[in-house]
């Protein structure tokens, strides 16, 4: 076989690749798709993960199966999706904790690049939330108290490493507040406590708060997103009243391989952001106190950069550590 014969064979073959490559994407998707959930079933991430995985389900032809992989604060989620097959069939449903625990984990399981954003999916605010008959009538009066019993004050939390804690640990730094933290197992004991009296405050997400709110079991102080909720329009925002600029969001975001082919990330982002714009999603949505956002993932990324420093310097200035 002379040279130019070599090369031209050689041509052949990765220019039949390349179409093979091409057709394998275009055919995407050609079995389930799998939504992994890195926390347990019933959660704010898991409802919303099976609303999406319905509608894109029939967007895409294929089922869209969620799988909760729960752990380690998200990351054993997190990890298999790092180290599954970069091919679109494997999906991580994550939310703010996948920001956070770079900074409490001495070592993280898997490697910083091994995932790459699709879209950030929704916005929830917590709820400053206190007992329905406690002295704090708003926000500027528990602050008052704080101020003058310094370390007398509480708060709850699901865990070190939840949104709720470090929104309350933002509140607090914000304000140069001496309060103590009070962690729980998970966030409904935590609220519950908060309903008997037994603990003074925490922030909450909308979805889990909002039924004792709406029946007067618990009072909502403010709520943490720049803007006032839907579902709680009444209740101002920390930013409005006592700390400008202030915000802590619960997010959800999709994320992949990060191996995975261009085309085959497309037609999940065109399916996500289809299934976002429906009338259904956005009512399921609101019901649940998320926002749905939609992006794309440059903008995700972005996004990932500002909560990756917000958390940082927070849980450093806390000197915040795991239970």
């Amino acid at each position: 076989m002379n040279r130019r014969t070599l090369i031209v064979r050689c041509a052949a073959l990765i220019g039949a690749c390349a179409l093979a490559a091409s057709s394998a994407h275009a055919a995407y998707p050609e079995r389930p798709i799998t939504f992994v959930v890195p926390y347990a079933p019933g959660g704010a991430a898991d409802t919303l993960a099976r609303v999406l995985a319905q509608r894109m389900s029939a967007r895409l032809g294929t089922p869209v199966i969620v799988d909760n992989r729960a752990g380690a604060s998200g990351t054993i989620g997190a990890s298999y999706v790092a180290r599954a097959a970069a091919d679109g069939y494997t999906v991580l449903y994550d939310a703010t904790p996948y920001s956070i625990n770079p900074h409490l984990f001495a070592r993280m399981p898997y490697a910083a690049g091994a995932l790459k954003p699709l879209s950030l999916v929704a916005l929830t605010p917590n709820v400053l939330i206190v007992k329905s008959d406690a002295p704090f009538k708003d926000v500027k009066d528990l602050i008052a108290k704080a101020k003058a019993a310094p370390g007398k004050i509480n708060f709850a939390s699901g865990g070190s490493g939840t949104v709720q804690r470090l929104a309350a640990e933002l509140f607090r730094q914000k304000l140069d507040l001496d309060m103590v933290h009070v962690p729980y197992k998970s966030g409904g004991p935590a609220i519950m406590d908060v309903m008997g009296g037994q603990v003074d405050f925490m922030f909450g997400t909308v979805a889990a708060t909002y039924p004792m709110v709406s029946s007067g079991k618990l009072r909502a102080l403010a709520v943490s997103s720049p803007e006032r909720s839907k579902r709680l329009p009444d209740v101002p925002t920390v930013a409005e009243t006592v700390v400008p600029g202030y915000e802590a969001y619960e997010w959800n975001g999709m994320l992949l391989p990060a191996a995975t082919p261009e085309p085959v990330v497309a037609k999940l982002h065109a399916a996500l952001s289809d299934a976002l714009k429906e009338d259904e999603v956005k009512q399921r949505f609101n019901e649940l106190g998320a926002q749905p956002i939609g992006s794309t993932p440059e903008a995700f990324a972005d996004f990932l950069k500002k909560e990756d420093a917000k958390w940082a310097e927070v849980i450093r200035k806390g000197n915040i550590k795991l239970d």
